[in-house]
């Protein structure tokens, strides 16, 4: 700190003190400790994504491993579940089939202890959390947008050209799965992030195996997608949905909601039920068949975007280096996926009555849904994408019957 300046009283209009600024020092690193990923499970066991995983099992059992890969497909559907338990057959030299034929590894050999204790040094979740592990200060006082290009050095770039900690036996010596890839933005700002990689993808060490886990696959570069083999992860259909529900022991209350909305997807249903977005499903309701008969609800746009700011400022008090922008971002999804399911439903229903026109207008306003997500795609103001919204999904009312 600069010393505080004294002048002579002959040419000080007036005394003053200089306050002494506090500068706060910066938070210290978490310990890396406090950032653990779920237990691998059994590839077998995941549900509903039978051709992704028949994909994945082959590549096992012929013993060669591409070194890159993507797992795309709808959030919550089992792509990072799967990674992990691809990356536990993969590390693991006991992999083989059972007298059932399933692949699987010994539950007890060393590899499997190890992840089971989620110590195993060559499987590496790449996260965005993981920023608030940064060395660098700003680095870890950032928001959670994106994946910093300080987070892929330290967790990826530069283990994955270190030889293996523990001695390779399996089909990889090392594994690397970056969750929620397309947080490694394509912006003028962070494409460097993805070209940083492109080389460790296109040359990587032996051994090592690279998934990118990912909701919008488009976002990763061309040159990104190339290198990497593709495995689809489709929404869960009704069966394996009702498995899930019985498995979870969704109550009576969400399991309906769950069935009507949950768009196959497991991960949105626990999401919405955790984070009260089930709970916007009444009132939601209630304006969008007040719209469809003609009643246009005016207070509808400045509801919506009330209601999505309120989950997002709930998101980011549960977790203080959430970002706001991010979160009603997120949030606003969410409510056009939800709005959206509910003029789903309702063509189902003048499907089943024969009326033509009121299917037609409701595919209308699903259109309108999005016009509305590319606004919000160009940062126009959520208020204003709400209120615009409400205005176009009322224009087609002009039927009766809808």
């Amino acid at each position: 700190m600069a010393p505080e300046a004294h002048y002579p009283t002959s040419v000080a209009k007036k005394a003053t003190t200089r306050k002494k600024v506090s500068r706060k020092k910066p938070a210290e690193p978490e310990k890396l400790d406090a950032f653990e990923h779920p237990v691998p499970g059994q590839l077998g066991e995941i549900l509903g994504q039978d051709k992704a995983i028949a994909q994945l099992e082959a590549a096992l059992d012929a013993g060669r491993l591409h070194h890159a890969w993507i797992f795309h497909g709808p959030r919550g559907v089992g792509k990072f579940t799967a990674a992990l338990a691809f990356a536990s057959l993969a590390l693991d030299e006991s992999t083989s089939r059972d007298l059932s034929g399933n692949l699987s590894a010994d539950p007890e050999s060393r590899v499997q202890t190890m992840l089971h204790g989620r110590s195993h040094p060559d499987l590496h979740v790449i996260a965005k959390e993981l920023a608030r592990f940064s060395e660098d200060a700003k680095v870890r006082a950032a928001k959670l947008a994106t994946i910093p290009k300080d987070v892929i050095d330290t967790h990826l770039l530069q283990p994955a050209s270190m030889a293996a900690k523990v001695a390779p036996g399996g089909a990889a010596s090392k594994v690397f799965i970056v969750d929620e890839a397309e947080l490694l933005d394509r912006s003028a700002t962070n494409a460097s992030v993805q070209n940083a990689m492109l080389k460790t993808l296109e040359e990587p060490s032996p051994g090592t195996v690279i998934i990118l886990v990912t909701s919008s696959e488009e976002r990763l570069l061309p040159t990104i997608r190339s290198r990497c083999q593709r495995v689809r992860f489709g929404p869960l259909a009704r069966d394996p949905m009702e498995t899930w529900f019985k498995r979870e022991n969704i109550g009576d209350a969400a399991l309906d909601w769950a069935r009507r909305f949950g768009e196959g997807s497991p991960g949105k249903v626990r999401e919405a039920i955790d984070t009260g977005i089930v709970e916007w499903h009444t009132k939601v309701q209630d304006m969008v068949d007040r719209l469809v008969s003609g009643h246009f609800p005016v207070e509808m746009g400045q509801t919506l975007a009330g209601m999505v700011d309120a989950w997002a400022v709930a998101m980011v008090e549960a977790d203080k280096r959430a970002s706001k922008e991010a979160s009603n971002k997120a949030g606003a999804d969410r409510m056009l996926s939800l709005i959206g399911e509910i003029l789903r439903e309702k063509i189902a229903q003048h499907a089943e009555s024969g009326n033509e026109d009121a299917m037609e207008l409701s595919a209308q306003r699903i259109e309108v849904l999005e016009r509305a997500r590319q606004r919000l795609a160009s940062n126009t103001p959520m208020l204003m994408v709400f209120e615009a919204m409400a205005a176009e999904l009322a224009q087609p009312s002009t039927l009766s019957g809808v």
